[in-house]
């Protein structure tokens, strides 16, 4: 029998993934949980593991697509009594046939596998599908009932309807009123890229079926060669000519393009205020000189961002307001007893901010190793989407990229973020003379609804402390 793989949800809610490379061909025969693909969302890289044991038939979708979750990407063949994915009673079978009548269960292998089926032989999740007014439908769509009967359906990566009544979207395009009586019609990923994006799907002109206002549309309104009406359709071609011979535009999506956006609403929601201290960090740098001469730390990574991250979780301990984040549905502050230490990445996908979990309970040299296995995992683009969430507080480390001092962004949910410049060897005032000397400054961004700048220059000060002298620690513990 032929079985469809759907995309599923990879977590978060995500909407979409882009298909990077598949791992397999067809004709290929894969056992099950074999990875047949890697796939982008908008936080991370990830494998994806087949469902099914047998035979690939087709591969519906081709490496830099860009893909809804719940729409079909492979299908298996696979023997009759085999599949991984729930079966329904014949009653409740998509197309009528034979399915056993015990209790399916759901693999546990794959991150949104699908609904859990009751033994009564019905989805306990069902798809939600809006029927738009007639006056904006054609007359194949306004064939259709107003409220069509979903029959139950195989529950697998993401539930479906049968093919014969599949919208062709991924959810029903409703239209909705707006300051001229009806906005275009659009679907919700849609929608939400247009938001994301800043663009009023009310000045953009939809060139699918009815009207129907597509993500080119979108994105050729952001481009600036296409507006609404339809006057403007020559104008924008004769544009579209011109830019190709003279710019170079590169699509914004996956990593990239979640970062964007997360870092527009937290300098937009969040009120930022910046601080500096310029610090001698001479003894600091002896000590890691130190440190990676002894046998303690052999074969161990020890770099100036290894010692700033353990002055941090130590000056946390003294400043717990920058380990906070704000709830605004309560208007409260919520403090964590717990920190999840993100480091700022550069990788060849885009900035990411992975995060140590539990970092206040590691050793220097497990934090050393922590943050080892961290960068390396997030430039190779394998970062999982669980280490992109659920950070307490930043560092970024502009340093390694020769620049000073900057005023970082609030990853969002986050109090603070403290940027690292580079180390430099510089003239400086010691034991009231000018000496050459190894100086940082420190760049510490906060949230001045949590942090006063009186506790924010505490941390920083504490922090700068333990980079200055660290034997200040024994004072602060």
């Amino acid at each position: 029998m032929i079985k469809e793989f759907r995309l599923p949800d990879l977590g978060e809610g995500l909407t979409e993934s882009e298909i990077l490379s598949w791992k397999v061909d067809v004709g290929d025969t894969v056992s099950l949980n074999q990875v047949i693909a890697e796939v982008e969302t908008a936080k991370a890289v990830v494998e994806l593991p087949s469902p099914f044991a047998g035979v690939i038939k087709e591969l519906h979708e081709q490496p830099g697509t860009i893909v809804e979750v719940g729409k079909p990407i492979v299908s298996f063949e696979v023997p009759d009594d085999a599949g991984t994915q729930p079966s329904l009673p014949a009653d409740a079978s998509p197309g009528g046939g034979e399915a056993t009548a015990e209790t399916p269960k759901r693999q546990p292998n794959l991150v949104g596998y699908g609904a859990v089926v009751e033994s009564s032989g019905r989805p306990v999740r069902r798809p939600r599908y809006l029927q738009a007014p007639e006056t904006a439908l054609s007359t194949s769509e306004t064939a259709e009932p107003k409220a069509p009967t979903v029959e139950p359906v195989e529950a697998g990566p993401a539930n479906s309807l049968p093919a014969e009544t599949r919208p062709a979207e991924t959810e029903t395009p409703v239209p909705e009123r707006g300051l001229q009586g009806e906005r275009p019609r659009s679907t919700p990923p849609v929608r939400k890229l247009a938001k994301d994006l800043g663009v009023d799907l009310a000045q953009v002109a939809g060139t699918g079926p009815n009207g129907l206002i597509t993500r080119e549309d979108v994105q050729a309104f952001l481009d600036g060669t296409s507006a609404k009406g339809p006057d403007t359709a020559p104008a924008a071609a004769a544009t579209s000519v011109q830019q190709g011979t003279r710019e170079t535009r590169t699509s914004i999506k996956g990593v990239r393009k979640f970062m964007a956006a997360a870092m527009v609403d937290s300098a937009f929601t969040a009120p930022h205020v910046t601080e500096f201290l310029t610090v001698d960090v001479t003894p600091a740098m002896e000590l890691l000189a130190k440190l990676k001469a002894g046998n303690a730390f052999s074969g161990v990574k020890l770099t100036p961002l290894t010692l700033a991250a353990k002055a941090v979780l130590i000056a946390l301990r003294r400043n717990p307001a920058l380990n906070t984040r704000w709830d605004e549905a309560s208007q409260e502050i919520v403090t964590f007893n717990y920190v999840n230490l993100g480091i700022a990445a550069a990788t060849p996908r885009g900035l990411t901010v992975p995060n140590i979990k539990d970092a206040h309970a590691l050793s220097l040299h497990q934090l050393a190793e922590a943050l080892t296995d961290l960068t390396e995992t997030a430039r190779a683009g394998k970062t999982a989407p669980g280490d992109l969430s659920g950070g307490t507080i930043s560092i970024t480390n502009i340093g390694v990229f020769g620049i000073d001092a900057g005023t970082p962004i609030l990853n969002p949910g986050e109090a603070a973020i403290l940027a690292m410049g580079a180390v430099r060897t510089m003239p400086w005032e010691y034991r009231g003379e000018v000496a050459l000397r190894q100086v940082l400054t420190l760049s510490l961004s906060f949230d001045h609804r949590l942090v006063d700048g009186e506790q924010g220059s505490r941390f920083l000060a504490d922090v700068g402390a333990i980079l200055a002298e660290p034997g200040m620690v024994l004072t602060m513990v």
